[in-house]
């Protein structure tokens, strides 16, 4: 379906009122960019809740219908946000919680699909990777119409250190986080950019965070920098409990590129068949996001060390998506 015939009100239905999707509705209420915001839960009084509260600030934002809804508004979304899944039980394993959204996120995936919804699907519940890859099976739909959140995020979280440790505006940083958005994650700096200087060159005569300038000084604040990324949410989570704010505003980027249609570069994670080496897994590598989603993949040239970090990543997807396949 072309971006055409979408149906032209803006509407964006969020499946899932905890943090995450409360956040992002009210990011995205600011931001103007939706007409309408549908809230669905299945714990009815938290989207109540939710809404009622949303609704009390909404003289102090662009007008913007806002209200609770059900699987009838999948049919005339333009965007659909799923962020719900289940908490992890004390003496769950980690697998018998991946099954548990694993089995949330089939069902949703299925409802929008019967519904002949017209919309794009992101996915923002964890591990976002491979329930990407799940909800792309269970609609059936063409490849790029379902996506992950995937580490625009991580990315963000890069540039902001980058732009700490060079003093530098954030938005003079082109990076990017590559893969799982998870522990096997890696900056690729071969694609690292400051005012459009490629980062190795930029770091020869910067001396803001080296006072020498010397090759292994910089490498040495290059590892902690891709570690502190790597961490932060385990220490966001440790400090209190969730993390929220940050996943809200990169969400309400990732519906700009779609809502307006941008061609807009994003680390979202999308289905891979043979670029980068990998097929069969979603994963992040930077994309043009437009009204259908992922429009294409931008197929950079990585070094070989960032090559084979990107098949590490790729294969511990796999195992844990033949895990639970091989448990299911």
């Amino acid at each position: 379906m072309d971006f055409s015939e979408l149906n032209p009100k803006r509407k964006v239905v969020v499946i899932g009122a905890g943090s995450v999707g409360a956040t992002f509705c009210y990011a995205l209420a600011q931001s103007g960019l939706a007409d309408e915001i549908v809230l669905i839960d299945h714990n009815k009084d938290l989207a109540r809740g939710q809404v009622l509260d949303l609704a009390h600030g909404q003289s102090f934002f662009p007008p913007v219908t806002i209200r609770v809804g059900d699987q009838q508004d999948y049919a005339d979304a333009t965007l659909l946000v799923m962020t719900a899944g289940a908490r992890q039980q004390p003496g769950e394993t980690r697998l018998q919680l991946l099954r548990r959204n694993a089995s949330i996120v089939r069902q949703v995936a299925r409802d929008i699909a019967l519904a002949n919804s017209p919309g794009t699907l992101v996915i923002v519940s964890n591990p976002v990777d491979i329930l990407t890859k799940v909800a792309a099976e269970e609609t059936g739909w063409r490849r790029g119409r379902v996506l992950g959140s995937g580490t625009v995020l991580d990315s963000a979280r890069f540039r902001s250190l980058l732009s700490h440790n060079c003093g530098i505006d954030i938005h003079n940083i082109h990076a990017y986080i590559l893969g799982e958005h998870g522990d096997s994650e890696f900056a690729a700096w071969s694609m690292t950019h400051v005012a459009g200087i490629p980062i190795d060159e930029y770091c020869t005569s910067c001396r803001m965070c080296t006072p020498t300038g010397k090759q292994d000084e910089w490498l040495g604040v290059r590892k902690s920098i891709e570690e502190q990324v790597r961490n932060s949410a385990y220490h966001i989570i440790d400090y209190k409990g969730s993390t929220y704010f940050a996943i809200g505003l990169a969400l309400v980027r990732i519906a700009g590129a779609i809502l307006r249609n941008e061609n807009s570069v994003l680390t979202v994670s999308t289905l891979l068949e043979g670029e980068y080496g990998v097929s069969g897994l979603c994963l992040s590598v930077p994309a043009v996001v437009s009204g259908r989603g992922v429009e294409r993949i931008m197929e950079a040239r990585l070094n070989p060390e960032e090559q084979k970090a990107l098949a590490r990543s790729a294969a511990v997807l796999r195992a844990s998506l033949n895990e639970l396949e091989g448990n299911e």
